[in-house]
């Protein structure tokens, strides 16, 4: 670390059209440092990042921004069920909103799961001057089989086990939030729609790509993909070990992956050099 005690969050909101978003801010503001902006995977919320943006903003030295998409966490629900080019809808009509509401000057997306697909095809579809690179953690950029029977496996616990009830601590309207991730991706129609190779060709941004390789929902295969089709420059790291979630089960070396990679960023290194993990 940089030696500063992890900031505390600053709880907020953004209202849309389509309602009330929650939202948090670690760390200096958008006029002070460039922004991590972070979109968090199918399942997730703000709260569900724990301890991570502290800490990341601690390592970089930037400032970390993050919110519970429509249906998740604390903001307003969403009705279901979701279309099945809902990531690609989040990523092009509701997320330019929310960065232009965030008061975004220069940053970074770094999505994890659902969040990275988001990060990527909003990269590809809708170029942002601000945008200086994304960070891909267990990112998803084509339907695999092992990825499908995750979300079945999952969807059985959560008829089942106790995932519900732990789901439930952390957003207000769990079912809808559940629902709309599994009943999307298991919909049979879902793999066929759910190709972001056309976005990934046109992003010109650097690009980290993380992914675990014991994670249940996908294979190296997205990582290879990523580097194959993206015209521009992309880092690759799989993670001996780690499965879906690299940010929470080694945190020491995302932190330290990112720091790196906002360092080489053109104009980074002022910003995220000073900074160790």
């Amino acid at each position: 670390m940089n030696g500063k005690a992890p900031a505390t969050m600053r709880p907020g909101e953004i209202r849309l059209a389509e309602g009330r978003l929650e939202t948090g801010w670690w760390g200096p503001g958008p006029a002070a440092a460039p922004t991590i902006v972070l979109l968090h995977e199918g399942l997730g919320s703000l709260g569900l990042w724990r301890d991570f943006p502290p800490a990341l903003s601690a390592a970089t030295g930037w400032g970390v921004f993050a919110w519970s998409r429509f249906g998740y966490g604390g903001s307003d629900p969403v009705a279901l069920p979701r279309p099945l080019d809902y990531l690609r809808r989040e990523a092009t009509e509701v997320l330019p909103r929310v960065l232009d509401a965030a008061g975004l000057r220069r940053g970074i997306l770094f999505g994890h799961s659902d969040g990275a697909s988001i990060a990527a095809i909003h990269a590809g579809a809708c170029p942002d001057p601000r945008l200086q690179g994304l960070v891909l953690l267990a990112p998803h950029v084509f339907a695999e089989p092992i990825g499908l029977a995750g979300v079945a496996a999952t969807r059985a616990r959560y008829a089942t086990g106790d995932l519900r009830a732990r789901l439930a601590r952390h957003h207000r309207h769990v079912d809808v939030a559940f629902e709309g991730w599994a009943g999307a991706w298991l919909d049979p129609r879902f793999p066929a729609a759910f190709d972001l190779l056309p976005e990934l060709r046109r992003i010109r941004l650097p690009v980290l790509a993380i992914q675990g390789e014991a994670d249940a929902y996908g294979t190296a295969e997205q990582l290879h993909a990523i580097a194959r089709e993206a015209p521009g420059p992309v880092e690759r790291r799989l993670l001996p070990g780690i499965g879906h979630a690299p940010h929470a089960e080694a945190s020491a070396t995302v932190l330290a992956a990112v720091r790196d990679f906002l360092a080489r960023l053109p104009g980074g290194g002022s910003d995220a050099g000073a900074a160790a993990v």
